[in-house]
């Protein structure tokens, strides 16, 4: 019976981290998004090193404030929006899952981002 119920606890544990999983993003989609709108050419085909200074690094950065940034974009020059015509335009056309896909991967990759205390 003990071995049972441990078996019937991981099933459970497996379906809710599926549903954790997809609720973040699914990294593989948003590998391919950031492949087909080409982030590579502006912020590093590692996305750690961008063409210039002022754009930001995503590789490794918190999915939560990827998420927030490109919605902002996507929002645009209106309230509480970001003005930046080349981004505006990349991520007009993407729907909140496809964010959540593209935050999801970002994240995932291997970053050297820092805090400084």
């Amino acid at each position: 019976m003990n071995k049972l119920m441990w078996k019937m606890t991981a099933a459970v544990g497996l379906v809710m981290l599926a549903g954790v999983a997809q609720a973040g993003g699914n990294v593989d989609a948003g590998k391919a998004l950031a492949e087909k709108y080409a982030c590579f050419s502006c912020h590093g085909k590692d996305f750690n090193s961008p063409i210039d200074p002022s754009y930001p690094k995503l590789a490794g950065q918190h999915r939560d404030y990827l998420e927030h940034a490109l919605k902002t974009y996507k929002r645009g020059d209106g309230a509480n929006g970001r003005n930046n015509a080349i981004m505006t335009g990349q991520v007009k056309p993407l729907s909140n899952q496809d964010i959540k896909d593209v935050a999801a991967y970002l994240h995932s990759l291997p970053g050297n981002l820092a805090v400084h205390r």
